[in-house]
């Protein structure tokens, strides 16, 4: 299946080393559509609560 040129362009972000989509492994699982590159360092979601987290309850 071949890729137009601007495809390539627009997710060059999110393409790995074999072609295809690869997400951030705290995004890999989510069902939400704020997905985020593999390549990202900082993951700002807003959906995703760590069990290490402190809540803040004052």
């Amino acid at each position: 299946m071949s890729r137009s040129k601007k495809w390539r362009l627009e997710w060059a972000f999110f393409l790995g080393e074999n072609g295809r989509r690869q997400y951030n492994k705290l995004c890999k699982g989510c069902v939400h559509p704020c997905k985020q590159s593999f390549r990202a360092v900082v993951v700002s979601c807003p959906h995703y609560l760590s069990s290490r987290s402190k809540k803040c309850g004052n």
